[in-house]
């Protein structure tokens, strides 16, 4: 599913930003759920016109280089794949967006949070209900292995307009009515 996802971000990245012609990726390639993400990614892109700027991100030191290789290429926005070191560095990843002045498209809505502009996410809360709800099962005795795998059916779109403020962005009116929630 995060393939998918992460397709429906670029997406969302150009409706929030029409004119963008360039995105940064940043990706932990050795995770095995990156490559998929990235495939889906390219084929969104050439539909959706922009070229990729896919960087590997290995550790923390790799993302100043990362935005410095994205602002020499001029790409307009940023993107992260769903990997778990985004989540760790969110803070960071956030920052240098600001600082090039990349406004991003987060797989987490912690990253909308710590300041990043938008995130499209799995809905949390029912998340944790559910996982909640299986806990349960297996107290009682079911067996993990014969339990169905869920998939997410209800996602968020998280909007921070102080970001985008900073940005200088003006987000379209459709896109802000489809938000789950605006931080203003």
């Amino acid at each position: 599913m995060a393939a998918g996802l992460t397709a429906k971000r670029l997406a969302l990245l150009k409706e929030a930003v029409p004119g963008i012609s360039r995105v940064l990726v940043l990706s932990y390639l050795v995770d095995p759920i990156a490559a998929p993400q990235v495939k889906e990614l390219e084929s969104a892109a050439h539909s959706l016109r922009v070229k990729l700027l896919v960087r590997d991100i290995r550790t923390a030191d790799d993302l100043p280089t990362s935005f410095d290789a994205g602002a020499r290429e001029r790409v307009e926005g940023v993107l992260t794949t769903a990997e778990s070191i985004f989540v760790a560095q969110r803070e960071r990843v956030v920052e240098l967006a600001a600082q090039h002045r990349f406004p991003g498209m987060y797989p987490y809505r912690r990253m909308v949070d710590a300041g990043g502009l938008m995130a499209y996410d799995s809905y949390t809360p029912k998340l944790l209900a559910r996982a909640a709800a299986y806990v349960d099962k297996i107290l009682k005795g079911a067996k993990p292995a014969e339990l169905p795998v869920e998939q997410p059916t209800k996602f968020d779109l998280v909007i921070n307009l102080k970001t985008a403020k900073a940005l200088g962005l003006k987000l379209p009116p459709s896109l802000l009515a489809r938000a789950d929630q605006v931080i203003e």
